[in-house]
């Protein structure tokens, strides 16, 4: 088969990585007999020095026309430590998520036994940890209008905005991954305050009696950032809205010990966007020393989601898995020798 892939690179660590990812999937290409057509776009810093746009016209178009688009990391220093930029990296993101209509992030957090000891927990509370965070992703406060400061600059103000169809939209994919799951949905929401929250709690609670065999429970967004550290294991399925669920999902990635190992898919009305949750790591960019497992592993989910192709997604993971159990990893996780980013690639790619 013949499959269309748009990479976007992006910023700091982002090319060194997606490159990576893809000589893994060109090796699974050949092991199991599909073509990969790869085209490359332009997004975040690198698209505003070339063009003045975060995200120009021909990336969109680029992506529309493509199976899936395989995304590095957004973020330049220059831009963070200017508060009176008025285009920005994250500009990119954000626009890239409307235009593709990327209503829903998933971001499973998965322990690898063979790195239990990077944890900041006790291995007796992370081993076996297992749950997927569904976010929602074109809502809130991210999105809301009005937005901006006062005339004085002296106020500043953003607007949290949710309708029942968005809630209802990303509820039903939370309780689609119940069900392939353990059955239980944790709902994460700060209704004793919001009233955007109470919203989603109403909502939801209409819709619990569609799905009689998910057990669903309610949780403050305060209680939940302490009971993910906690008791990480209690958990298998949280949907929460667009900036809960980008806090939880950080702070539940950092359990697994190392933030270079989670990978993510944002999914909705058009292509379907992978990318690693770790940001650009200027520091690192350009050093040979990034981990790229997160970006392999979100190749493996692009394979299984959009292509349609598990047998391919799970041999992705197995190599993985192997390398890790092997040590052939980066200087992040290594306890013993570390490799190059370029090497683990090598090495994924040569052995799957």
């Amino acid at each position: 088969m013949d499959y269309k892939i748009a990479l976007l690179p992006g910023d700091g660590i982002g090319p060194e990585i997606v490159a990576q990812a893809v000589k893994v999937l060109k090796a699974a290409g050949n092991k199991f007999g599909h073509h990969f057509e790869f085209s490359e776009g332009l997004v975040g810093a690198a698209a505003i020095d070339a063009r003045g746009n975060a995200f120009p016209d021909e990336t969109l178009r680029l992506c529309m026309d493509a199976d899936a688009v395989l995304f590095g990391a957004i973020g330049d220093p220059r831009f963070d430590n200017d508060p009176k930029a008025k285009v920005r990296p994250e500009q990119g993101l954000l626009a890239m998520r409307r235009e593709l209509g990327l209503y829903a992030n998933i971001r499973p957090v998965t322990t690898f036994r063979s790195l239990i000891h990077k944890s900041p927990l006790r291995p007796d509370l992370v081993e076996g940890a297992d749950f997927v965070v569904v976010r929602e992703l074109t809502g809130g406060i991210y999105f809301g209008e009005p937005r901006g400061r006062s005339e004085d600059l002296e106020k500043a103000y953003d607007t949290s905005v949710y309708t029942r169809a968005e809630i209802r939209r990303i509820a039903d994919l939370g309780f689609e991954y119940a069900a392939r799951r353990d059955k239980r949905l944790t709902v994460v929401d700060k209704a004793n305050v919001l009233a955007t929250s109470r919203l989603w709690r109403e909502t939801i609670q209409e819709m619990e009696p569609d799905h009689p065999e998910i057990a669903v429970d309610y949780m403050f967004v305060d209680n939940a950032a302490m009971q993910i550290i906690q008791w990480p294991k209690k958990f298998d399925v949280l949907v929460t809205e667009n900036m809960f669920g980008d806090i939880l999902s950080d702070e539940a990635s950092v359990i697994t010990g190392s933030l270079g190992l989670l990978p993510s898919a944002s999914v909705g009305i058009h292509t379907s966007v992978f990318e690693p949750i770790h940001g650009s790591y200027p520091q690192a960019a350009g050093k040979d020393i990034a981990n790229p497992l997160a970006t392999v592993l979100s190749a493996a989910m692009l394979l299984e989601i959009s292509l349609k192709l598990t047998e391919e997604a799970a041999a992705v993971r197995a190599v993985v898995a192997r390398s890790m159990e092997e040590g052939i990893v980066t200087e992040d996780i290594a306890t013993g020798k570390a490799y190059k980013t370029s090497e683990v690639g090598e090495w994924l790619a040569a052995n799957l």
